[in-house]
C-alpha cells in the first residue's frame, strides 16, 4: 500500500479501532476480531487494532477483513509504550498491518532508537507508518522523519494532569496549517458522530472513534449515569 492510496482508502472517512485492555469482558482476539468485521460492515475504512492483544490481534484481524488495517502493540502503561521499539514495529508489520502506529512524541524510547529507525523499519517492510503524536512540534517533527500520517492520539494523555473531556481540534488546525499536505488523523475523545465531523471541518483527513463505537462497558457506563438519582 502506498501513502496515495491509504489517503485515497480514508480521506474524510472513519476509521473503527477494535482493542481492549487486560481486565475488560472483551480481552479476547476472536472477539475483537468479529468487532473488526462489524465495523468493517458498517462503513469503517480502516481498523485500527492490536494494543494490549498485539501481534496476535493484528494478525487476526488482517486476516479478517477487506480494509486496511493499522497495527500498534501496548508494553505497559507509562512512558512510550505504544509500538515503542523498532523490534515492536517489525513485528507488527510481519503480522499483516498496512500501516503501523507508533508513539511519535519526543519522550525518550525504551530501545534507546530515534523515531527515524521505527519509521524506516516500518518502510523496509513495505508498510506505511502513523505518528501518534501530542502537540504541533511532535507532529511537524515525526513528518520531516517520513511519517506517512500524523494522528491526535496523544493529545492531552502526556502530561501529569488528567485529559479534557473533549478532543483536540485546535491541534488538528494547527497540524493542518503547518503541513498542508499531510495525512492527519482525528483520534481521541471522539465521543459521538457530531464531534467526528467536526474534526473534518478542523482539517482533518479521517477520524479515528473507538470507544465509543466498540466498548460497550463505557457505553453502559454513560447511559446509567445519565438514569441514576441525583
Amino acid at each position: 500500500m502506498t501513502p496515495e492510496t491509504f489517503a485515497a482508502a480514508v480521506a474524510g472517512r472513519l476509521i473503527v479501532s477494535c482493542q481492549a485492555g487486560e481486565g475488560h469482558p472483551l480481552r479476547d482476539t476472536a472477539a475483537l476480531t468479529r468487532m473488526a468485521r462489524a465495523a468493517a460492515a458498517g462503513g469503517a475504512a480502516a481498523i485500527r487494532c492490536g494494543g494490549v492483544g498485539g501481534v496476535p490481534d493484528v494478525a487476526a484481524v488482517a486476516a479478517a477483513v477487506d480494509v486496511p488495517v493499522i497495527g500498534l502493540t501496548k508494553n505497559g502503561t507509562a512512558g512510550v509504550f505504544i509500538t515503542p521499539t523498532v523490534e515492536a514495529a517489525r513485528a507488527v508489520t510481519a503480522a499483516g498491518a498496512h500501516v503501523v502506529a507508533a508513539d511519535a512524541t519526543f519522550r525518550p524510547r525504551p530501545d534507546g532508537r530515534a523515531l527515524a529507525a521505527s519509521i524506516q523499519a516500518v518502510h523496509e517492510e513495505g508498510a506505511l507508518f502513523m505518528a501518534d503524536v501530542s502537540t504541533l512540534d511532535e507532529g511537524v517533527a515525526a513528518a520531516a522523519a517520513g511519517a506517512d500520517a500524523v494522528a491526535t492520539t496523544l493529545s492531552g494523555y502526556t502530561r501529569p494532569h488528567p485529559p479534557p473531556d473533549g478532543p483536540d481540534l485546535g491541534l488538528i488546525s494547527e497540524l493542518r496549517d503547518a503541513l498542508p499536505d499531510a495525512l492527519i488523523v482525528a483520534e481521541g475523545r471522539y465521543h459521538t458522530p457530531e464531534s467526528a465531523a467536526t474534526a473534518l471541518g478542523a482539517g482533518a483527513t479521517c477520524v479515528v472513534v473507538g470507544t465509543a463505537i466498540t466498548d460497550p462497558q463505557w457505553i453502559t457506563s454513560r447511559f446509567a449515569a445519565a438514569l441514576a438519582p441525583s
